[in-house]
């Protein structure tokens, strides 16, 4: 895109991790989060694929779209660039096979709580190298950390944050995942459209230059809810599903957390196309639907 004449690509980069910048920008810089393309912007441009499967492996990178760069030479490349330059130059990693290796751990992991003592004993490396290697990739906006919701309601909950990579092509490609095939029997395909759910509700916020107000809730029980959308003043819950058929067991999460939360509304957001309104409270909404919707309204 084109502001004032300067040309700003949408590649996820943090300007600040630049370890060349010596002096003081201070007044003169302005910070944006840029990432990649979202459902919105490729729907407005008519670039939005029909098929969820055809969308989670090609992804939401710019040049896959504007420049037509298949997704099967774009992703693997980026991946390979990213670890082979950027890594090298953000932080001295000694070992980037070890560090490619850490990446496809995080990939087999993600929608999964962060476990760093877990992730050093498979990776090979003390916990502080996790830390310092997590900390790279959520700078430079390849992971997206997404924290618990802090209110416990007389519950023991878990705090440590679940891990989501942030473009679905990654995750893919990391997996070995190359095929729709391949993606409508894997076995991390709900997590997989869960993660993509998740970073288009990211970037509705990021794209307005607001913080992001997503947050998960889960007890020591197991009961869990997949996105709290925290608006200060009110909740809305969110499951995510990756079926196409409406089921009993979509609702078993969120009619628990409405009633001990007092709370009186939440959304499945699933892959079928059967919109309805229940009368405890809960919607089913398509997931583009309601990413598309939500968009409009947080610019009106």
């Amino acid at each position: 895109m084109e502001f004032y004449g300067i040309q700003f690509h949408k590649i996820p980069y943090n300007f600040l991790l630049q370890q060349n910048i010596v002096q003081s920008l201070a007044g003169r810089v302005g910070y944006l989060t840029l990432m990649p393309f979202s459902v919105a912007e490729l729907q407005s441009v008519k670039l939005l694929p029909n098929s969820d499967y055809e969308l989670m492996l090609q992804g939401f990178y710019p040049p896959v779209y504007d420049q037509k760069i298949p997704f099967a030479d774009w992703t693997p490349n980026y991946i390979h660039t990213y670890i082979e330059k950027d890594v090298r130059q953000i932080k001295n990693v000694t070992d980037l096979i070890v560090f490619e290796w850490f990446m496809r751990l995080l990939a087999g992991r993600n929608g999964q709580e962060l476990n760093m003592n877990a992730l050093a004993v498979d990776v090979g490396v003390d916990t502080k190298t996790i830390q310092a290697w997590l900390g790279i990739l959520e700078s430079s906006f390849i992971i997206y950390l997404l924290r618990a919701h802090y209110k416990n309601y007389r519950k023991t909950i878990v705090k440590r944050p679940k891990i989501y990579l942030t473009d679905i092509s990654l995750v893919c490609n990391l997996l070995g995942i190359h095929t729709d095939t391949h993606l409508s029997t894997h076995p991390l395909r709900g997590a997989l459209f869960e993660g993509m759910v998740l970073i288009e509700l990211l970037k509705q916020r990021t794209n307005l230059g607001l913080e992001s107000n997503l947050f998960f809730w889960r007890d020591k029980t197991g009961h869990e809810i997949d996105i709290v959308l925290d608006n200060g003043t009110d909740l809305l819950f969110i499951e995510i599903k990756s079926g196409k058929t409406i089921s009993s067991e979509y609702f078993k999460n969120l009619n628990y957390w409405l009633k001990l939360s007092d709370q009186k509304q939440g959304f499945v957001l699933y892959a079928g196309d059967q919109n309805q309104q229940r009368s405890d409270g809960i919607g089913i909404m398509n997931w583009k639907q309601f990413i598309l919707r939500e968009s409009e309204d947080l610019l009106t």
